[in-house]
Protein backbone atom coordinates (compact mmCIF):
# COMPACT_ATOMS: atom_id res chain seq x y z
CA UNK A 1 0.00 0.00 0.00
CA UNK A 2 1.32 3.09 -1.05
CA UNK A 3 1.49 6.53 1.31
CA UNK A 4 -0.66 8.34 -0.72
CA UNK A 5 -3.39 5.29 -0.09
CA UNK A 6 -2.59 5.41 3.60
CA UNK A 7 -3.09 9.35 3.36
CA UNK A 8 -6.14 9.33 1.98
CA UNK A 9 -7.36 6.80 3.91
CA UNK A 10 -6.59 8.60 7.14
CA UNK A 11 -8.48 11.86 5.54
CA UNK A 12 -11.62 9.18 4.97
CA UNK A 13 -11.65 8.74 8.79
CA UNK A 14 -11.05 12.61 9.68
CA UNK A 15 -14.17 13.31 7.53
CA UNK A 16 -16.05 10.92 9.04
CA UNK A 17 -15.11 11.68 12.52
CA UNK A 18 -16.01 15.85 11.60
CA UNK A 19 -19.06 15.08 9.68
CA UNK A 20 -20.54 12.81 12.87
CA UNK A 21 -18.66 16.08 15.07
CA UNK A 22 -21.37 18.67 12.82
CA UNK A 23 -24.49 16.37 12.90
CA UNK A 24 -24.26 15.88 16.98
CA UNK A 25 -23.72 19.94 17.09
CA UNK A 26 -26.85 20.00 14.96
CA UNK A 27 -28.89 17.61 16.81
CA UNK A 28 -27.72 18.71 20.38
CA UNK A 29 -29.30 21.98 19.94
CA UNK A 30 -25.79 24.11 19.21
CA UNK A 31 -27.65 24.64 15.85
CA UNK A 32 -30.96 26.07 16.02
CA UNK A 33 -34.07 25.30 13.84
CA UNK A 34 -35.86 28.39 14.96
CA UNK A 35 -37.25 30.80 17.58
CA UNK A 36 -39.01 34.04 18.52
CA UNK A 37 -36.79 36.79 18.33
CA UNK A 38 -39.82 39.44 19.26
CA UNK A 39 -39.11 42.07 21.27
CA UNK A 40 -41.41 42.96 23.50
CA UNK A 41 -41.88 46.55 21.85
CA UNK A 42 -43.35 44.93 19.47
CA UNK A 43 -45.47 42.49 21.04
CA UNK A 44 -46.80 45.37 22.98
CA UNK A 45 -47.42 47.19 19.92
CA UNK A 46 -49.42 44.66 18.12
CA UNK A 47 -51.70 44.22 21.45
CA UNK A 48 -52.71 47.67 20.91
CA UNK A 49 -53.26 48.22 17.41
CA UNK A 50 -54.97 44.45 17.22
CA UNK A 51 -55.18 42.38 14.59
CA UNK A 52 -54.28 43.47 10.86
CA UNK A 53 -54.91 41.67 7.48
CA UNK A 54 -52.00 41.10 5.06
CA UNK A 55 -53.58 44.05 2.83
CA UNK A 56 -53.27 46.90 5.86
CA UNK A 57 -49.91 45.61 6.98
CA UNK A 58 -48.67 45.98 3.54
CA UNK A 59 -49.89 49.17 2.86
CA UNK A 60 -49.13 50.53 6.23
CA UNK A 61 -45.57 49.27 6.17
CA UNK A 62 -44.41 48.74 2.23
CA UNK A 63 -46.17 50.04 -0.04
CA UNK A 64 -44.47 53.62 0.46
CA UNK A 65 -41.92 51.86 -1.63
CA UNK A 66 -42.93 48.86 -3.16
CA UNK A 67 -46.04 50.96 -4.65
CA UNK A 68 -49.73 49.14 -3.61
CA UNK A 69 -49.80 46.67 -6.35
CA UNK A 70 -46.17 45.02 -5.56
CA UNK A 71 -44.48 46.41 -8.63
CA UNK A 72 -42.40 48.74 -7.09
CA UNK A 73 -41.67 52.83 -7.30
CA UNK A 74 -39.64 54.43 -10.03
CA UNK A 75 -36.06 55.64 -9.14
CA UNK A 76 -37.81 59.10 -9.50
CA UNK A 77 -40.49 58.28 -6.54
CA UNK A 78 -38.17 57.08 -4.03
CA UNK A 79 -35.60 59.04 -4.04
CA UNK A 80 -32.64 56.26 -4.20
CA UNK A 81 -31.11 54.73 -6.97
CA UNK A 82 -31.47 50.94 -5.44
CA UNK A 83 -34.08 49.09 -8.12
CA UNK A 84 -37.00 47.63 -6.48
CA UNK A 85 -38.05 44.26 -7.09
CA UNK A 86 -41.83 43.62 -9.04
CA UNK A 87 -43.61 40.90 -6.37
CA UNK A 88 -45.89 39.99 -9.23
CA UNK A 89 -43.28 38.30 -11.65
CA UNK A 90 -43.55 34.57 -10.34
CA UNK A 91 -39.79 34.12 -11.68
CA UNK A 92 -38.56 36.39 -8.57
CA UNK A 93 -41.61 35.59 -6.22
CA UNK A 94 -41.59 32.19 -6.50
CA UNK A 95 -38.54 30.17 -5.90
CA UNK A 96 -37.27 31.38 -2.09
CA UNK A 97 -38.92 30.31 1.27
CA UNK A 98 -40.59 32.36 2.65
CA UNK A 99 -38.73 32.21 6.08
CA UNK A 100 -36.13 34.21 3.93
CA UNK A 101 -38.73 37.12 3.08
CA UNK A 102 -39.57 37.38 6.75
CA UNK A 103 -36.37 37.06 7.89
CA UNK A 104 -35.09 40.18 5.41
CA UNK A 105 -38.64 42.11 6.51
CA UNK A 106 -37.14 41.48 9.88
CA UNK A 107 -33.53 42.39 10.43
CA UNK A 108 -33.50 44.51 7.01
CA UNK A 109 -31.69 43.81 4.11
CA UNK A 110 -27.96 42.94 5.19
CA UNK A 111 -29.27 40.18 7.22
CA UNK A 112 -28.96 38.40 3.57
CA UNK A 113 -26.27 40.80 1.70
CA UNK A 114 -29.02 43.07 0.48
CA UNK A 115 -28.95 46.87 0.29
CA UNK A 116 -29.25 48.86 3.84
CA UNK A 117 -32.37 50.87 2.24
CA UNK A 118 -34.26 47.94 3.27
CA UNK A 119 -34.82 48.76 6.85
CA UNK A 120 -35.91 46.39 9.52
CA UNK A 121 -39.07 45.82 10.99
CA UNK A 122 -38.15 43.43 13.87
CA UNK A 123 -38.94 46.65 16.52
CA UNK A 124 -42.03 47.40 14.58
CA UNK A 125 -43.67 44.15 14.14
CA UNK A 126 -44.03 40.23 15.46
CA UNK A 127 -42.93 37.94 13.54
CA UNK A 128 -46.49 36.75 13.01
CA UNK A 129 -47.72 40.11 11.87
CA UNK A 130 -44.38 39.82 9.18
CA UNK A 131 -45.25 36.34 8.06
CA UNK A 132 -49.00 37.45 7.47
CA UNK A 133 -47.55 40.28 5.60
CA UNK A 134 -45.38 38.36 3.92
CA UNK A 135 -47.92 35.84 2.58
CA UNK A 136 -49.73 38.51 1.54
CA UNK A 137 -46.96 39.88 -1.00
CA UNK A 138 -46.13 36.22 -2.16
CA UNK A 139 -49.76 36.81 -3.26
CA UNK A 140 -48.98 38.88 -5.79
CA UNK A 141 -47.63 36.12 -7.78
CA UNK A 142 -51.03 34.71 -9.02
CA UNK A 143 -49.87 32.11 -11.66
CA UNK A 144 -50.55 28.88 -9.25
CA UNK A 145 -47.83 26.87 -11.99
CA UNK A 146 -45.18 28.30 -10.03
CA UNK A 147 -44.05 25.59 -7.13
CA UNK A 148 -43.45 27.82 -4.06
CA UNK A 149 -39.90 27.91 -2.21
CA UNK A 150 -41.03 26.13 0.37
CA UNK A 151 -41.27 22.68 -1.52
CA UNK A 152 -37.28 23.57 -2.37
CA UNK A 153 -35.23 21.57 -0.11
CA UNK A 154 -31.22 21.48 0.49
CA UNK A 155 -29.86 19.34 -2.34
CA UNK A 156 -28.31 16.14 -1.61
CA UNK A 157 -25.29 15.06 -3.01
CA UNK A 158 -26.66 12.21 -5.38
CA UNK A 159 -30.55 12.45 -5.37
CA UNK A 160 -31.22 15.27 -7.62
CA UNK A 161 -34.21 17.08 -6.30
CA UNK A 162 -37.98 17.86 -7.72
CA UNK A 163 -37.85 22.13 -7.61
CA UNK A 164 -36.76 23.52 -11.09
CA UNK A 165 -33.72 25.81 -10.47
CA UNK A 166 -31.48 28.34 -11.89
CA UNK A 167 -27.69 26.43 -10.20
CA UNK A 168 -24.39 25.91 -11.29
CA UNK A 169 -22.40 23.17 -9.39
CA UNK A 170 -19.17 21.82 -9.34
CA UNK A 171 -19.15 18.38 -7.76
CA UNK A 172 -16.20 15.98 -7.22
CA UNK A 173 -16.33 12.55 -6.13
CA UNK A 174 -12.90 10.90 -4.59
CA UNK A 175 -12.40 7.13 -4.19
CA UNK A 176 -9.51 5.81 -1.54
CA UNK A 177 -7.49 4.25 -5.15
CA UNK A 178 -7.07 7.64 -5.40
CA UNK A 179 -9.42 8.10 -8.91
CA UNK A 180 -11.93 11.00 -9.04
CA UNK A 181 -14.69 12.32 -11.15
CA UNK A 182 -15.37 15.80 -10.98
CA UNK A 183 -18.40 17.40 -13.00
CA UNK A 184 -19.25 20.96 -13.49
CA UNK A 185 -23.57 20.93 -13.69
CA UNK A 186 -25.07 23.65 -15.43
CA UNK A 187 -28.75 24.15 -14.45
CA UNK A 188 -31.50 26.33 -16.35
CA UNK A 189 -34.62 27.05 -15.24
CA UNK A 190 -37.56 27.81 -17.87
CA UNK A 191 -40.56 29.21 -17.07
CA UNK A 192 -42.83 27.31 -14.09
CA UNK A 193 -41.92 23.71 -14.57
CA UNK A 194 -39.17 23.02 -16.51
CA UNK A 195 -35.43 22.98 -16.31
CA UNK A 196 -32.55 21.40 -18.72
CA UNK A 197 -29.17 20.59 -17.31
CA UNK A 198 -25.74 20.10 -18.99
CA UNK A 199 -23.11 17.81 -17.04
CA UNK A 200 -19.32 17.89 -18.06
CA UNK A 201 -17.29 15.47 -16.33
CA UNK A 202 -13.49 15.01 -16.22
CA UNK A 203 -12.38 11.96 -14.86
CA UNK A 204 -8.98 11.24 -13.45
CA UNK A 205 -8.10 7.35 -12.84
CA UNK A 206 -5.29 5.44 -10.24
CA UNK A 207 -4.41 4.36 -13.30
CA UNK A 208 -2.75 7.84 -14.73
CA UNK A 209 -5.52 8.10 -17.87
CA UNK A 210 -7.60 11.31 -17.17
CA UNK A 211 -9.65 13.44 -19.39
CA UNK A 212 -13.18 14.81 -20.35
CA UNK A 213 -16.02 11.98 -19.05
CA UNK A 214 -19.07 11.66 -21.00
CA UNK A 215 -21.11 14.73 -21.37
CA UNK A 216 -24.89 14.51 -19.92
CA UNK A 217 -27.94 16.56 -20.89
CA UNK A 218 -31.16 16.52 -19.51
CA UNK A 219 -34.54 17.61 -18.95
CA UNK A 220 -36.73 18.00 -16.11
CA UNK A 221 -40.71 19.05 -16.09
CA UNK A 222 -42.58 19.41 -12.42
CA UNK A 223 -45.74 16.74 -12.94
CA UNK A 224 -47.57 18.18 -9.97
CA UNK A 225 -46.82 20.15 -6.47
CA UNK A 226 -48.66 21.59 -3.37
CA UNK A 227 -47.65 23.71 -0.77
CA UNK A 228 -50.54 22.92 1.14
CA UNK A 229 -49.42 19.21 1.01
CA UNK A 230 -45.74 19.50 1.23
CA UNK A 231 -45.02 18.06 -1.85
CA UNK A 232 -43.38 18.21 -5.40
CA UNK A 233 -43.13 15.56 -8.27
CA UNK A 234 -40.88 15.63 -11.30
CA UNK A 235 -39.92 13.44 -13.94
CA UNK A 236 -37.17 13.65 -15.92
CA UNK A 237 -34.75 11.93 -18.88
CA UNK A 238 -30.82 12.36 -19.51
CA UNK A 239 -28.83 11.51 -22.54
CA UNK A 240 -25.61 10.60 -21.64
CA UNK A 241 -23.50 10.76 -25.31
CA UNK A 242 -20.12 8.78 -25.60
CA UNK A 243 -17.41 11.87 -24.89
CA UNK A 244 -14.97 9.96 -23.21
CA UNK A 245 -12.56 7.54 -24.24
CA UNK A 246 -13.44 4.50 -23.59
CA UNK A 247 -10.11 2.41 -24.03
CA UNK A 248 -8.39 4.91 -21.07
CA UNK A 249 -11.55 4.14 -18.88
CA UNK A 250 -12.98 8.01 -19.04
CA UNK A 251 -15.93 7.03 -20.60
CA UNK A 252 -18.42 4.00 -21.74
CA UNK A 253 -18.27 4.08 -25.31
CA UNK A 254 -21.97 4.04 -26.31
CA UNK A 255 -24.93 6.34 -25.18
CA UNK A 256 -27.34 5.53 -22.62
CA UNK A 257 -30.73 7.16 -21.53
CA UNK A 258 -31.79 7.57 -18.08
CA UNK A 259 -35.48 8.18 -16.87
CA UNK A 260 -36.69 9.20 -13.56
CA UNK A 261 -39.53 10.82 -10.66
CA UNK A 262 -38.23 12.23 -8.40
CA UNK A 263 -40.26 13.46 -5.35
CA UNK A 264 -39.67 16.12 -2.39
CA UNK A 265 -41.70 16.01 0.51
CA UNK A 266 -42.00 18.25 3.37
CA UNK A 267 -41.94 16.52 6.85
CA UNK A 268 -42.76 17.75 10.66
CA UNK A 269 -40.56 19.68 12.71
CA UNK A 270 -38.17 21.28 9.59
CA UNK A 271 -37.22 17.76 8.38
CA UNK A 272 -37.32 17.21 4.56
CA UNK A 273 -37.52 13.89 2.20
CA UNK A 274 -36.14 13.62 -1.01
CA UNK A 275 -36.43 10.33 -3.09
CA UNK A 276 -35.74 9.24 -6.99
CA UNK A 277 -36.52 6.29 -8.91
CA UNK A 278 -34.21 6.09 -11.66
CA UNK A 279 -34.19 3.26 -15.02
CA UNK A 280 -31.13 3.48 -17.08
CA UNK A 281 -30.73 1.70 -20.09
CA UNK A 282 -28.14 1.30 -22.34
CA UNK A 283 -28.25 2.46 -26.15
CA UNK A 284 -25.73 -0.81 -26.38
CA UNK A 285 -23.55 -3.22 -24.33
CA UNK A 286 -24.34 -3.65 -20.53
CA UNK A 287 -27.74 -4.30 -19.40
CA UNK A 288 -30.47 -2.32 -17.61
CA UNK A 289 -30.13 -1.23 -14.33
CA UNK A 290 -32.78 0.49 -11.64
CA UNK A 291 -32.02 2.35 -8.64
CA UNK A 292 -33.85 3.86 -5.77
CA UNK A 293 -31.89 6.94 -4.12
CA UNK A 294 -33.39 8.44 -0.73
CA UNK A 295 -32.06 10.88 1.02
CA UNK A 296 -33.43 12.85 4.77
CA UNK A 297 -32.30 15.63 6.44
CA UNK A 298 -33.65 18.74 8.47
CA UNK A 299 -33.13 22.25 7.62
CA UNK A 300 -31.75 24.50 10.69
CA UNK A 301 -30.10 27.72 11.03
CA UNK A 302 -27.17 28.89 12.98
CA UNK A 303 -27.24 31.57 15.52
CA UNK A 304 -31.00 32.34 15.89
CA UNK A 305 -33.46 31.86 13.41
CA UNK A 306 -32.26 34.35 10.79
CA UNK A 307 -28.67 32.84 10.71
CA UNK A 308 -27.13 30.76 8.34
CA UNK A 309 -28.18 27.27 6.71
CA UNK A 310 -26.84 24.08 8.31
CA UNK A 311 -28.45 21.06 6.59
CA UNK A 312 -27.28 17.34 7.43
CA UNK A 313 -28.44 14.76 5.29
CA UNK A 314 -28.19 11.29 4.92
CA UNK A 315 -28.79 9.30 1.95
CA UNK A 316 -29.28 5.61 0.88
CA UNK A 317 -28.32 4.74 -2.50
CA UNK A 318 -29.66 1.08 -4.16
CA UNK A 319 -28.55 -0.01 -7.55
CA UNK A 320 -29.32 -3.30 -9.32
CA UNK A 321 -28.64 -4.69 -12.91
CA UNK A 322 -31.48 -6.14 -14.68
CA UNK A 323 -30.19 -9.68 -15.21
CA UNK A 324 -30.53 -12.72 -13.61
CA UNK A 325 -27.63 -13.52 -11.72
CA UNK A 326 -27.47 -9.47 -10.57
CA UNK A 327 -27.43 -8.28 -6.73
CA UNK A 328 -28.25 -5.25 -5.32
CA UNK A 329 -25.61 -2.46 -3.99
CA UNK A 330 -26.35 -0.68 -0.74
CA UNK A 331 -24.42 2.65 0.13
CA UNK A 332 -25.21 4.75 2.84
CA UNK A 333 -23.42 8.61 2.66
CA UNK A 334 -24.39 10.83 5.68
CA UNK A 335 -23.56 14.42 4.82
CA UNK A 336 -24.01 18.15 6.01
CA UNK A 337 -24.59 20.77 3.71
CA UNK A 338 -24.16 24.43 4.53
CA UNK A 339 -24.32 28.10 3.29
CA UNK A 340 -21.12 30.11 2.67
CA UNK A 341 -22.50 33.77 2.63
CA UNK A 342 -25.04 35.60 4.10
CA UNK A 343 -27.05 35.22 0.75
CA UNK A 344 -27.11 31.68 1.07
CA UNK A 345 -27.39 31.26 -2.63
CA UNK A 346 -23.49 29.87 -2.47
CA UNK A 347 -23.39 26.95 -0.88
CA UNK A 348 -21.08 23.84 -0.13
CA UNK A 349 -22.04 19.88 0.57
CA UNK A 350 -19.47 17.44 2.17
CA UNK A 351 -20.13 13.55 2.90
CA UNK A 352 -19.09 10.43 3.03
CA UNK A 353 -19.74 7.46 0.79
CA UNK A 354 -19.96 4.34 2.70
CA UNK A 355 -20.84 0.84 1.23
CA UNK A 356 -23.29 -0.96 3.12
CA UNK A 357 -23.05 -4.19 0.32
CA UNK A 358 -20.02 -5.81 -2.02
CA UNK A 359 -17.70 -4.00 0.85
CA UNK A 360 -14.63 -5.98 0.14
CA UNK A 361 -14.44 -4.90 -3.71
CA UNK A 362 -16.04 -1.24 -3.29
CA UNK A 363 -14.18 1.42 -1.22
CA UNK A 364 -15.31 4.67 0.23
CA UNK A 365 -15.74 7.85 -1.25
CA UNK A 366 -15.41 11.64 -0.04
CA UNK A 367 -18.02 13.58 -2.17
CA UNK A 368 -18.65 17.00 -1.91
CA UNK A 369 -19.95 19.84 -3.98
CA UNK A 370 -19.76 23.58 -4.53
CA UNK A 371 -23.32 25.52 -5.22
CA UNK A 372 -24.32 29.07 -6.67
CA UNK A 373 -27.81 29.72 -7.40
CA UNK A 374 -26.70 32.54 -9.97
CA UNK A 375 -30.58 33.41 -9.97
CA UNK A 376 -30.05 35.15 -6.73
CA UNK A 377 -26.50 37.01 -7.77
CA UNK A 378 -23.19 36.90 -8.66
CA UNK A 379 -20.05 34.91 -6.49
CA UNK A 380 -19.60 38.09 -4.91
CA UNK A 381 -22.61 39.05 -3.86
CA UNK A 382 -24.34 38.83 -0.48
CA UNK A 383 -21.24 38.25 1.19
Amino acid sequence: MTSEVICLGHALRRSICLLCVLVALTVSGCISSGGDPNSSNAQRLAVERGAQTGKQLYDNNCAACHAVDGRGRSVSQVGFDVPLPDFTDCSYNSPEQSADWVAIAHEGGPIRGFSPIMPAFGDALTTAELETLVEYVRGFCTDEHWPRGELNFPAPLFTEKAFPENETLLKTVLDQGGSSETQLIYEHRIGARNQYEITLPYVNLDTGHQGIGDLAVAFKHVLAHSLEKGYILSAAAELSLPTGNESAGTGAGHASLETFLAVGKQLPKDFFLHSRVIYLMPLEGSADEAELHVAIGRAMTGNGPYGRQWNPMVEILGARPLESAATTEWDWVPQLQFSINQRQHLLFNVGVRLPVTHRTSRDPQISAYFLWDWFDGGLGDGW
